[in-house]
């Protein structure tokens, strides 16, 4: 791989932490929960209001990463280490999102769905893209990665338990927080567990081909 095709898929992934941010900003200003792998960030941030999503999500995304060098020791690829300003990337960009979002009105609990609906498609969006740039994962996908590694299970049921798991655990930490009630964790959450994936498989199907071909086959001719 050529340092021009290499230097294409990095800014292809940064393109999409942006588009992956801005699905989050979408499904948390529907305000009817975020996806479940960002959903202890947010219940976070309703705690802590002094520290900003993006800045949580720099956090939580830190954690994983530092859970990632626990599980695999030795079989932790230093390259994996940026995943560390990539996540500061995606908080910056996250951050960026909510501002843009802040324009857009939302009174009716109809337009919190489109809002959700939305975020899942550009979530799904900018997911796809950095499937189809090949060279880093984001640390949520990553974490989920070694951990099937080290047992050895599919990547699909594994990330599925942690889904499971994140929702579990912000809402713990909701009923812990407020009083015994569900903050920041609702249907949106759901809903984003069910179809981000579904949204993930359709760009990757429609777009891995062009995109690659337009960006990284020529450089080799």
């Amino acid at each position: 791989m050529s340092k021009n095709e290499i230097a294409k898929r990095y800014i292809l992934f940064i393109i999409s932490l942006f588009f992956s941010a801005l699905g989050v900003a979408f499904t948390k200003n529907g305000e009817l929960g975020v996806s479940p792998v960002s959903s202890v960030a947010n219940v976070m941030s309703y705690k802590f209001p002094s520290l900003s999503l993006g800045t949580w999500l720099i956090i939580w995304n830190c954690i994983l990463i530092a859970g990632q060098i626990f599980i695999l020791r030795r079989k932790f690829q230093p390259i994996q280490l940026l995943q560390v300003p990539l996540s500061f990337v995606f908080g910056w960009f996250t951050d960026f999102g909510m501002w843009l979002m802040s324009f857009i009105p939302v009174n009716t609990y109809f337009m919190r769905i489109i809002m959700v609906v939305a975020g899942i498609v550009i979530l799904g969006f900018g997911i796809s893209l950095s499937v189809i740039a090949d060279v880093i994962m984001n640390s949520g996908e990553a974490f989920v990665k070694a951990v099937s590694d080290i047992l050895s299970k599919d990547f699909g049921n594994v990330k599925i338990a942690f889904d499971v798991i994140y929702v579990i655990i912000s809402i713990v930490l909701s009923l812990l927080f407020f009083d015994f009630t569900v903050v920041g964790t609702r249907e949106g959450t759901i809903i984003s567990a069910f179809f981000t994936g579904v949204a993930v498989k359709f760009f990757c199907g429609n777009l891995k081909e062009p995109v690659n071909a337009a960006l990284f086959h020529k450089s080799n001719v």
